[in-house]
Order: C-alpha cells, then structure tokens, then sequence
C-alpha cells in the first residue's frame, strides 16, 4: 500500500509538472500579415509594431515565470481566404502557436477564425479587421480587436465630409467584406445626415485598366470621390485613371487607402486628398513612435499602434490566467484591456506583468488609448489626414 501511494504522489507530481510546463513555458505568436497582397506597403510596420511588444516582454523576462516569446511570421495575401487558412493551419498544427496576432484584412480573418481559430481553440487579435461583420460573427469568445468596427468609420468619415461642407459624392469599393461592409455604412451615415451618394460601384482588385469604372464614376458626378480600396490595389488603379482623365481630382481615402508608397507613387496629383484611419493623440501614441523610431520603423503608420497593443494584450492576458493555452486566458483579455486598475503605457509591459503578478488590476491603455467594448472589438478613434507636398499630414482627431 505504501508503495501504491508513493507511486500515486508521484504520478500526480509528474502530471502537475508535465501541466505547469504546457501552461507556463515557452509562448509562441503567430503573426498573420498580408506580407504580399494589397496592402504590402503598409505591413511591415504593423508586423514590427507586433514584435516590438513580444521583444519589450522578452527583455522584461518575467512573463510567466520566465517564458521566452516567439513571433512567428505569416503571411495572409490580405485577399487570398484559401492561402490564408492555410497559412494560419500551418502555424497552429505545424508551429504549435498559442495565440494570432492577426489578420489584417477583413475576408481573410473570418476564413482563419471560422477555419482555425474556432476548431482549434485560439485567440486573435486583429490590428486591422475592420467590417462590421465580425462584430457578430460566430467566434466563441476567441476573438478580439484593436481596430474599430467601420460602422464607426462610416460615421467619422461622413462627419469630415460635413465639416468641408461637401454633400454630394462618388463611392467605389473593392468587392470584398471589407469594401462592401464600409461603402454601406459609410452610404448609410451619409446620407442620413442629409449627403447624396450619386452612385455606390464595387470594383475588383488586380486589374490593369480601371477606365469603365472611372468612366461610371465621372458620369454619375460628384464633389470628390471616395475610394474604399487598398493602397496598392485597385484603389491606387482608379485614383490614378481618375487623375489621367480628369475625372475627379479631390479623393476621399478610408484606412486601406492611407500609406506613404500611394502618396509617392501618385504624386503631387495626390495633393488636397485627404480620409482617415484609426489613431490617436494620446500619450500612449507618443511612447509607441518614440518607441517605434528607436526600433527604426514608422510608429505613425496605418494599424502598427493597433498591431503592438493586439501582441501586447495576448501577453498580459495570458499572464493574468498564469496560462498561456488560449482556453485559459480568453477570459482575460477584456479584463486586462479595461479598467479599473494601473494604467499601462507603451514600455512598461515589464511592470504590467509586475503587477498582475501581485494580483492587482490593470487597465492596459497601450498606444491607442484601447477601450474594448462588446464582443471584444475597440471603441475607436481616429486620425483625420489631408495630402499635403507629398506627405501624409494629420490634421485633427476624431
């Protein structure tokens, strides 16, 4: 009988370790980017954006007890759901990751958390996915942003149109869920607030000529024209049949559409343009450029704040669950994200995980001033930009 208990004790004794050791060691993060894709030019920022919360953490080296964090890079086309599910596959059964730092465009982040996310029990947060779709997609308390809904851009955007007093306006959207979601509720808050959208016309990525779109566009009329597309897609192919034609010379640009490279690639043309994307004044923002030009990459560019605050809440949640299995710290995420507790700025993940270690609270801040509300989805504020000698300008924030 002796025997029997000693081997019982060390049965139990094995299989706690064996469970401190799947629950606390090494943490693994996929980050799922649209590296190639439409929004290229724009990526490598927010990918650096993740992996300089997962090198603070690291330098800290007290997460759980003294986990070592890996980000591990994928790549999700932005457009591609077949590609992206399998990029995501890929690094939950290949890589074994415990969280997704991702995706980026709309489309593809529902495929990976339908496909993925979901059958395999992980967390996302997205930086960037943006439809109102996701709000009540299906997602079994496993998914997260630190992006707004464009339900929100919809009505910040109609109020800059206001502001410059213009009432009446072409729209054009690349024809996916990101597109289609933003054109009706931009459509919707616009024309509520007495505006007239002379005409609403989906376009598709990846063609070469865009001249019968612009040429619809031009005939229905319009103050200025509203390009829900991406940067280096076809968004950036109707601005610049726009241009060539004379068709419009004043456009609106939602989130997909502010990056440096479309700025320098259309060139002075470009200038008067203006739209918006999230981001904040706050001094959370501040930290995170300070943080970023250190790092060497652009801290002000479109979702890489919303990208390191999405790694840097997936850490601090899971060490308030003392877990880093996504079953465990799902939980936690909007526990860590709002108050009541300490609040937590841009370089001090270190003292975060300090004080979540001593059971106090909380309220992770972070570089956008994040609020998660609902369904885990961010409250939102955003940078108001207007074109000027070439460069992106902010102008107010809303």
């Amino acid at each position: 009988m002796k025997h029997l208990m000693m081997a019982t004790a060390a049965t139990a004794l094995f299989a706690g370790q064996a469970f401190a050791a799947a629950h606390t060691g090494d943490v693994k993060i996929g980050i799922v980017l649209g590296f190639t894709g439409p929004l290229e030019s724009i990526t490598p920022a927010m990918g650096a954006g993740a992996e300089l919360a997962i090198a603070e953490v690291n330098a800290a080296g007290t997460l759980l007890d003294g986990a070592t964090v890996t980000g591990i890079r994928a790549d999700s086309t932005c457009i591609d759901a077949g590609a992206a599910t399998a990029a995501a596959e890929g690094l939950v059964t290949g890589d074994g990751v415990n969280a997704i730092m991702g995706a980026d465009c709309s489309g593809v982040t529902g495929a990976i958390l339908q496909n993925v996310a979901r059958p395999n029990g992980v967390v996302m947060i997205s930086p960037s996915a943006t439809s109102p779709g996701l709000s009540t997609a299906e997602d079994d308390g496993l998914f997260f942003r630190t992006a707004p809904s464009d339900a929100r851009q919809g009505v910040v955007m109609t109020e800059i149109l206001n502001d410059r007093g213009i009432t009446e306006v072409a729209l054009t959207y690349t024809n996916n869920d990101y597109g289609k979601g933003l054109a009706d509720a931009f459509q919707a808050a616009f024309e509520e607030s007495g505006g007239t959208v002379t005409i609403s016309a989906a376009h598709e990525d990846g063609k070469g000529d865009y001249s019968s779109e612009v040429a619809a566009l031009a005939a229905a009329g319009g103050e200025v024209l509203v390009v829900a597309g991406y940067t280096d897609q076809g968004g950036k192919g109707i601005i610049q049949n726009s241009i060539d034609t004379g068709a419009f010379d004043t456009f609106v640009l939602p989130d997909g559409m502010v990056g440096q490279q479309l700025v320098d690639d259309i060139g002075d043309a470009l200038n008067g343009s203006f739209g918006q994307f999230p981001g904040t004044d706050s001094a959370g923002a501040e930290m995170f450029q300070a943080l970023a030009a250190e790092a060497d990459f652009d801290g002000t560019g479109a979702f890489a704040p919303e990208s390191y605050d999405a790694a840097a809440l997936i850490m601090l949640a899971m060490e308030a669950a003392g877990s880093n299995q996504s079953t465990d710290f799902m939980g936690e995420v909007m526990n860590v994200a709002n108050a009541p507790g300490t609040e937590i700025f841009p370089g001090e993940l270190g003292k975060a995980i300090e004080l979540l270690k001593a059971g106090e609270d909380i309220d992770y801040v972070g570089a956008t001033a994040v609020e998660l509300i609902g369904e885990g989805e961010s409250a939102g504020n955003y940078r108001e930009i207007e074109i000027q000698d070439g460069e992106i300008v902010t102008v107010n924030f809303r």
